[in-house]
């Protein structure tokens, strides 16, 4: 069984090692900069570059060579919380930063500080610091790297190789210069710190978690290990306080003067520095331009909203000519703005801004929700890039467009760089998954819902199947896209048997901000009546689909979304997977959950109406709840609880615990043999027929 699609693509981490990402283009078009490792199942990732006019493709590190291996290297604890956060499964050089004309570069591997210059030949170096290095970042000039180390902010001068540091921690739990656990687990903020354009001084985020409440992890399978202390700042509850200081090479600081209880997002522009700051209720987005000998801020644009205010990556941004870019929510749309002007119709949705090049803006926008494409906007007026359906991202930088794909046509993702009349395209290692989705997009229903259907290869028509939903369901996720490596883990289930069906409802991104805040105060009811509503439209416009045997299965909020169908739809849902499932949203962090539901003090009813717990006695079809014990962001106290209604009520069920595992789970055989025991679970509660491969692989290694 080591070559069964469960295992491969566990092995390849969903068929994503080998692909090249994390792009950087030299400001004039000559280099791109990207990371890929070796092989389709090598997790060991390596720094390379293009050139573009020649189309040579070159290894500048390896870590392979750099340290002997990097992808099992000790890792600094607040770079395994980074890594976590991100999602990222990878190992070795896994982020990077470049000077400003991207003739050098830095990371870190194995906590230890790397620099490299792209000049041909040129070996990476090791810098001697302080170990433990974390998010290494060259001044614009290349002539310093700055890094984070045991909660300080450090400078390294490459000519002098001296070290100073800037900003050291003044008490426990204190960090300067790295994201809390809030900004990056929910604004997309990875970063806590940014270079001014001529490297006299950082703009600086300090981290006091001391007001955050402590939660215990422990690893029960290894009960003499020491419980892991997480900050978790769940709803309700006080989040950590988040600070900016202008920090000059001196050691000389000032505090940034501001209000609201995130900052969300930072940059230093040509004008200065600047920040976002949301209040706690997330109503509004507030952009402040900073002083930097002062720390005096003056307001310069805010965003409203009386349900909540996104946040939308990329900006805000300017302009060469100096044009605030931004967006509104109006006319049921997000539409990109530059200066005061609204520049994309009410027909199209923007997703984000990649790049703003003089007065050209490169973003990624869709016309309906399953494609996102990529467009500009500049003195031409609105141009598409890449017409026709797939999923899009990319970069403009010095005339020089690269262009990310996926689509319904071809394996994972295809990457291609433009400049003038020369097109390359970077190759890609990824191996290909041997499995080909047979995906029906579709409309479904009243309110139009995106649906998705896979049907085994092997069906012959007239024959009716067991159906099993595959949702996630929940805001900022989208399941229903063209692009074909999305739905292989449902036509793998489909191959075991059964007609799957993904349906994106309300909450879900892509169809407008109010399709989006529809859930707000209520994080059940519609989610699950889009799920039974989709199910049964769908299943008037594709036959065979056998309502009477109806399974779901998900992660996540998609568990969540699971486990609530069985609860309080067993009329339609006869089985369910709920994995790492949010059962009581008092538990769940505070940007994210008081975003939909409020403060918990002030929306009582909301949260009681969106849990689960208090539904355990309903249950009367077959669930299987499974967690990971070592998750930090879905904390397995959410699957114990309900378990424990559940069992109160004497309702049986299944659990399974996956000890040492987080909210990911990149393990080859705990993944594989997951998927194998979902099939198994599901086709004895739904009475389906065994189809395909589906045995469960025995391994010393999977404790089963």
């Amino acid at each position: 069984m080591t070559d069964s699609f469960p295992r491969r693509q566990a092995r390849t981490r969903r068929f994503t090692l080998g692909a090249p990402r994390g792009v950087h283009v030299s400001p004039d078009g000559e280099r791109v900069v990207f990371l890929r490792s070796r092989a389709g199942t090598d997790p060991v990732t390596c720094l390379w570059t293009l050139d573009v006019a020649t189309g040579e493709e070159r290894l500048v590190a390896d870590p392979h060579e750099l340290d002997g291996g990097g992808a099992h290297a000790d890792l600094p604890p607040e770079e395994k919380a980074r890594r976590e956060r991100s999602r990222e499964q990878a190992g070795g050089i896994v982020g990077y930063a470049t000077d400003r004309p991207v003739t050098m570069a830095a990371f870190a591997l194995s906590g230890q500080l790397y620099v490299t210059e792209f000049a041909a030949g040129l070996t990476p170096r090791l810098v001697d610091t302080p170990g433990g290095v974390i998010d290494p970042r060259p001044d614009p000039s290349g002539r310093r790297v700055a890094f984070v180390s045991g909660g300080a902010l450090h400078v390294h001068e490459l000519a002098s190789r001296t070290t100073t540091t800037l900003a050291e921690p003044d008490r426990p739990h204190v960090t300067w210069g790295l994201a809390d656990f809030i900004a990056a687990e929910e604004m997309s903020r990875m970063r806590g710190y940014w270079w001014a354009p001529d490297g006299s001084a950082l703009l600086v985020a300090r981290v006091d978690e001391s007001p955050v409440s402590r939660w215990h992890i422990a690893d029960p399978a290894n009960p003499d290990r020491t419980p892991t202390v997480v900050a978790y700042p769940a709803a309700g509850t006080p989040n950590a306080r988040v600070s900016a200081h202008i920090v000059r090479q001196d050691g000389t600081r000032v505090a940034v003067d501001r209000d609201g209880e995130y900052l969300a997002s930072a940059g230093w522009g040509e004008d200065g520095p600047w920040i976002v700051v949301q209040p706690r209720d997330q109503r509004s987005a507030l952009l402040l331009r900073v002083d930097p000998a002062t720390g005096a801020t003056t307001p310069l644009h805010e965003r409203t909203d009386p349900v909540w205010v996104d946040l939308v990556g990329g900006v805000p941004a300017w302009t060469g000519s100096g044009a605030l870019v931004t967006v509104v929510d109006e006319g049921g749309a997000r539409r990109l703005v530059v200066g005061d002007e609204p520049v994309t119709p009410t027909t199209l949705q923007v997703r984000d801004v990649l790049d703003v090049a003089d007065g050209t803006v490169l973003f990624r926008a869709g016309a309906e929700p399953t494609s996102i494409g990529l467009w500009t906007h500049g003195p031409d007026g609105l141009t598409e890039l890449t017409p026709g359906p797939g999923l899009h991202t990319g970069r403009l930088v010095g005339g020089t467009l690269v262009v990310v794909r996926q689509d319904l046509d071809s394996d994972g993702t295809t990457t291609t760089v433009r400049r003038g009349g020369i097109t390359r395209t970077i190759s890609s290692f990824a191996e290909s998954p041997d499995l080909l989705p047979r995906i029906t997009l579709l409309t479904a229903g009243a309110r139009r819902l995106p649906a998705a259907v896979l049907l085994p290869s092997w069906h012959e028509p007239g024959t009716p199947l067991p159906v099993l939903l595959d949702p996630y369901g929940g805001p900022h996720a989208q399941r229903v896209v063209a692009a074909r490596n999305a739905h292989l883990t449902s036509q793998w289930f489909a191959e075991q048997g059964f007609a799957v069906v993904v349906v994106d409802g309300r909450g879900t991104p892509g169809r407008g901000p109010e399709v989006e805040r529809a859930v707000h105060l209520d994080l059940a009811a519609p989610v699950l009546e889009d799920q039974v509503d989709g199910l049964h439209a769908v299943a008037e416009q594709v036959p065979d689909l056998d309502l009477s045997r109806v399974g779901i299965r998900g992660w996540s909020f998609g568990g969540y979304l699971a486990a609530l169908a069985v609860l309080r739809r067993p009329d339609v849902f006869h089985a369910a997977v709920a994995g790492a499932p949010v059962t009581d949203w008092a538990l769940y962090d505070t940007h994210y959950t008081e975003r939909y539901l409020g403060h918990p003090d002030e929306q009582p009813d909301a949260y009681a109406r969106s849990s689960l717990l208090d539904d355990a006695a309903a249950l009367s079809r077959p669930l299987l709840l499974v967690h990971g014990l070592a998750d930090d962001n879905v904390v397995a106290a959410h699957t114990l609880r309900l378990s424990s209604a559940l069992l109160a009520a004497g309702r049986p069920h299944s659990v399974l615990p996956l000890s040492g595992v987080t909210h990911m789970t990149p393990q080859e055989v705990v993944a594989e043999n997951l998927l194998l025991l979902q099939v198994e679970f599901l086709r004895e509660a739904l009475s389906a027929p065994a189809a395909g491969s589906g045995r469960l692989v025995r391994s010393a290694d999977s404790g089963g």
